[in-house]
């Protein structure tokens, strides 16, 4: 073993012709295998250089393309006791199909004629919004002869306010021709007492003379009488002009207010119609509402409350549908660490449960079973899960997609994103190191546009 002895038995013995020696020392495979080792590391190393695609890889669920496409479940607007059902689950409905028929359970609503009494008040109510319309006409024609008879009042009062003034004037010039007749007769009666002094006149003239004095006196008291009358016919008049004034002031004050009772009185009467109007609407579509109708084509999942005689609460779903035409989308959730790759209009490859398919990450090219989407819209806030949602339609320049795919089934998503050399990939990894950060050329372009 250590070559110490001096006598050295391998050199004196050969051991090349005993069969241990030659399958101890002479085994080709281990050659073979030593070469297959070299060719698999210089192929190994030959490989790193390989370009490989850089990806994002997350799990998701096929939906619908558009809110309106997806299933969704009907409710009832209004509390309500399930009476029969008229379709199965599984069904094909069409819109306004009757899937359901409820009953009320509400006692105010349970009257079988409840539209038609409140039709009744409505329509008596009505009547008398008509019986204040004609009401305020009527008042507003006597407005209008009140006001119609003031004005001959007033014409008549101030007509005899004219004639009173001219007779006023007429008695002043009376009064003053019985002036001027007094003082001629008082003239008179002094110069037939001179005269009757000196002897020139007898005595029966003077006496004619002075009852003509006294005549004359007395119609001018008479006439300065007839003046202050008819002063005050002139008092009177202006004072039955304001009388009338204000009487009538008072009558069409009384007719106006009358009128605004009127009013008001009818604006509260289709104030109340118009309640019960409403009423009566909401009735009517409360009966619609006892028919639970289908909203759009599709076809019913299943039956959430489905005992005959269970009761429910309004906005309580009762049943689900599926619509029966829809676009194919898939949701997948990304990690906040990868969002900044995302970008709408990105490739990404996609896998669905149920369906065979081999997948390289790296080499998309050489996949089989999986298919081609474009991502058409990234979440701007983070879901509830602590990723942003990802939403992603087929890629029509593609393969379609599987006619069979469900609605609800699971996808595996891949975004693609830069060729780099495997052995980078490989450094990126054990380090750490998140893909790179690359902008698609259309937002490239779109910048530099804008620039």
């Amino acid at each position: 073993m250590l070559n110490i002895s001096h006598n050295q038995l391998n050199k004196k013995v050969t051991i090349s012709g005993y069969s241990s020696y030659k399958k101890a020392f002479e085994r080709v495979h281990f050659k073979l295998f030593n070469k297959f080792v070299g060719v698999f590391f210089i192929m190994c190393f030959i490989m790193l250089f390989l370009p490989w695609t850089q990806n994002v890889t997350a799990d998701g669920y096929v939906t619908t393309l558009t809110p309106d496409q997806r299933p969704q479940t009907i409710q009832s607007q209004i509390p309500g006791r399930i009476e029969r059902w008229h379709v199965r689950e599984g069904d094909f409905v069409k819109k306004g199909d009757t899937i359901l028929h409820i009953s009320e359970i509400k006692t105010e609503y349970q009257d079988p004629r409840l539209v038609e009494r409140s039709k009744l008040q409505r329509n008596a109510k009505n009547n008398s919004v008509n019986s204040y319309k004609e009401k305020v006409k009527a008042l507003e024609s006597q407005f209008i002869a009140i006001q119609r008879e003031r004005q001959l009042k007033l014409s008549q009062a101030r007509n005899k306010l004219i004639q009173s003034r001219l007779k006023v004037k007429s008695d002043s010039m009376d009064l003053k021709a019985s002036e001027i007749n007094y003082n001629i007769a008082e003239i008179q009666y002094k110069r037939s007492i001179t005269l009757q002094k000196e002897g020139l006149k007898p005595m029966t003239d003077v006496e004619e003379k002075n009852v003509k004095l006294l005549g004359t006196q007395a119609k001018l008291i008479s006439q300065e009488n007839k003046l202050i009358a008819s002063r005050n016919d002139v008092i009177n008049a202006e004072i039955e002009i304001n009388r009338i004034g204000a009487e009538y002031a008072d009558k069409l004050s009384k007719a106006q207010s009358d009128k605004f009772t009127a009013l008001s009185s009818q604006f509260e009467a289709e104030v109340e119609t118009s309640k019960l109007d409403n009423t009566t609407s909401n009735y009517e579509i409360r009966n619609s509402l006892y028919y639970i109708t289908a909203p759009l084509d599709g076809y019913v999942n299943k039956a959430i409350r489905a005992g005959i005689g269970e009761t429910f609460k309004e906005g309580e779903s009762l049943v689900g549908i599926m619509p029966d035409m829809y676009d194919l989308a898939v949701e997948t959730f990304v990690e906040p660490f990868d969002l900044p790759l995302i970008h709408k209009g990105e490739k990404v490859r996609i896998q669905f449960d149920g369906w065979p398919a081999i997948f390289f990450s790296g080499w998309p090219n050489a996949a089989f079973g999986t298919f081609a989407g474009r991502v058409v819209a990234v979440e701007t806030f983070i879901s509830a899960n602590g990723k942003f949602r990802v939403l992603i339609a087929p890629d029509e320049e593609q393969n379609e997609w599987p006619k069979n795919v469900r609605v609800g089934s699971g996808a595996y998503t891949i975004a693609l994103l830069e060729d780099v050399p495997i052995w980078y990939e490989l450094w990126r990894k054990l380090n750490g190191f998140p893909p790179n950060y690359y902008t698609p050329d259309s937002i490239s372009i779109a910048n530099k546009s804008k620039n």
